[in-house]
């Protein structure tokens, strides 16, 4: 069937251009967290309880991200699973 070999084109190209603009998009976010690092590291004026919160705060975006990225990929896998089925 044509039209599922199509839409598995269109997926296949929808789910490189994710991967490319995700992965960019962590690069961007660990360097980040690197300057925050840094910049924890020299804050002495910042009480201990404030760095501990920061770094958890930066702890749980990096736990949505990683979410976020199995969500997504699990939801790829589906449809690419159902557009497989109407290839037989």
């Amino acid at each position: 069937m044509e039209n599922a070999k199509i839409a598995k084109q269109i997926i296949d190209f929808q789910k490189a251009a994710f991967d490319n603009s995700f992965n960019a998009i962590v690069m961007i976010q660990e360097q980040t967290e690197k300057m925050l690092d840094i910049a924890l590291q020299q804050a002495t004026w910042l009480p201990e309880e404030g760095t501990k919160t920061i770094k958890e705060w930066a702890d749980t975006y990096k736990q949505g991200r990683e979410d976020f990225r199995k969500t997504v990929d699990t939801n790829f896998r589906k449809v690419e699973e159902f557009f497989a089925g109407l290839e037989k």
